[in-house]
């Protein structure tokens, strides 16, 4: 993700305001890289849906997200 994305994430999860204090004692970072994660395995599933490379491949990157 490049950097207006996770600002944009940040912003979108209501995390943007608030000092470091804040990002710390409410574990924010923790979401944020969840999520992050969540939407990169998402990308990398829609590119193997697209290429068809495997037909389990999209399957078996989200399940990953489940596990």
């Amino acid at each position: 993700m490049t950097n207006e994305e996770v600002m944009q994430l940040m912003t979108d999860m209501g995390l943007h305001e608030g000092g470091i204090e804040n990002w710390l004692m409410d574990n924010a970072w923790y979401l944020v890289v969840n999520k992050a994660i969540e939407k990169e395995r998402e990308a990398c599933a829609k590119l193997c849906d697209v290429l068809i490379v495997h037909p389990l491949a999209a399957l078996a990157i989200r399940a990953r997200g489940q596990a």
